[in-house]
C-alpha cells in the first residue's frame, strides 16, 4: 500500500469487520472503551501512516477464530451471504474504478474464517465490478521454512522468536519448535503457487510503524515487533502474492510489482 501510494496510485482500504471479538492488549483500552471503537481508530491511524486515501468498513461482526461458537453469531462475516457482501464491496470498486484488488489466499493465510471470507467475497466482488486484476496476499511457506532452518543450523534463533517458542512450549509441552514447523503446512502457500514477490525492504520501518498503530492487537513487546532489524527485514521485507488466474510457469522468476512501470 505504501509503495503504491508513493507512486501516486490511489489506495483504498476496505475492512470487513471491526475486530470486536479479539483479545485486547492488556492495559491499552481506557475504562469502558469498547474494543471495536479502538480498532476503528487504529485502522485509520495505520492507514494514514501508509498513505491510504480512503478507509471503508463493510459493517460485519468479527467471527472469532475458526471453530468458535461466535462463527455462527448474528451478522458475523463467516455467515454472511457471499453475494450480498460482495455487492457492498463491488459498489466501492465501481465507484473507484479499481484496476487492482488485493485479498487473502483461499485459506486466509492461516485459516481465520473472516480472512477466508475476504477471499470468497473479494473474488465475487471483482467479478461483479469487472475489476481486471485480483492478487491474493499470502505468506511464502518455503521461505519461512528455509529461514527457520538457517537459524537452527547457525544456532542463532532470534531472541524474539526463541521467546515465542518458549511460550508455546510452556503451553503445549515439549517439541514446541517441531510443532511450529509442522504447523507451517497450514501457513501461507508453497512457492510453486506464488506469482509475485514484491521487495519492500526499504519500507520495513514504515511497516513496523503501521503495525505499532494497532496497539490493542499488537503489544509493543510482541515477539515480531521486538525482532532485531535484520530478522524483521528477513521476515517482512518481501510481500508475496498470487495473481488470480495467471499462474507462474515452473522455473520462471517471480514478478516484482503489482502494476506496470510507467
Amino acid at each position: 500500500m505504501a509503495r503504491a501510494a508513493a507512486a501516486g496510485i490511489r489506495v483504498v482500504l476496505v475492512v470487513a469487520t471491526r475486530g470486536e471479538r479479539g483479545e485486547p492488549t492488556p492495559g491499552v483500552l481506557a475504562e469502558g472503551e469498547p474494543l471495536w471503537e479502538r480498532r476503528i481508530s487504529e485502522s485509520y491511524a495505520s492507514a494514514r501512516i501508509l498513505g491510504v486515501q480512503r478507509v471503508e468498513f463493510l459493517g460485519y461482526v468479527d467471527s472469532g477464530m475458526m471453530g468458535e461458537t461466535s462463527n455462527e453469531s448474528p451478522y458475523s462475516f463467516w455467515t454472511a451471504d457471499v453475494d450480498a457482501a460482495a455487492g457492498r464491496l463491488a459498489s466501492i470498486l465501481r465507484e473507484e474504478d479499481a484496476q487492482i484488488l488485493t485479498i487473502y489466499d483461499n485459506n486466509g493465510g492461516y485459516g481465520h474464517p473472516d480472512h477466508i471470507m475476504v477471499h470468497r467475497v473479494g473474488l465475487r466482488a471483482a467479478e461483479m465490478a469487472g475489476t481486471p486484476r485480483v492478487f491474493e496476499t499470502t505468506m511464502n511457506r518455503d521461505h519461512f521454512e528455509r529461514m527457520l532452518a538457517k537459524f537452527a543450523e547457525a544456532g542463532e534463533i532470534p531472541p524474539a522468536l526463541e521467546a515465542a517458542l518458549e511460550v508455546a512450549e510452556d503451553e503445549t509441552g515439549t517439541g514446541a519448535q517441531e510443532e511450529f514447523v509442522a504447523s507451517l503446512d497450514e501457513f501461507g502457500k508453497p512457492e510453486s503457487e506464488i506469482t509475485h514477490a514484491v521487495n519492500v525492504a526499504d519500507l520495513v520501518g514504515l511497516k513496523r510503524e503501521a503495525m505499532l498503530a494497532h496497539r490493542s492487537q499488537i503489544a509493543d513487546d510482541s515477539w515480531f515487533l521486538t525482532m532485531d532489524p535484520d530478522s524483521f527485514a528477513s521476515a517482512f521485507g518481501t510481500e508475496w502474492f498470487i495473481e488470480t488466474g495467471v499462474p507462474r510457469a515452473e522455473g520462471d522468476p517471480f514478478s516484482d510489482a503489482l502494476w506496470p512501470a510507467e
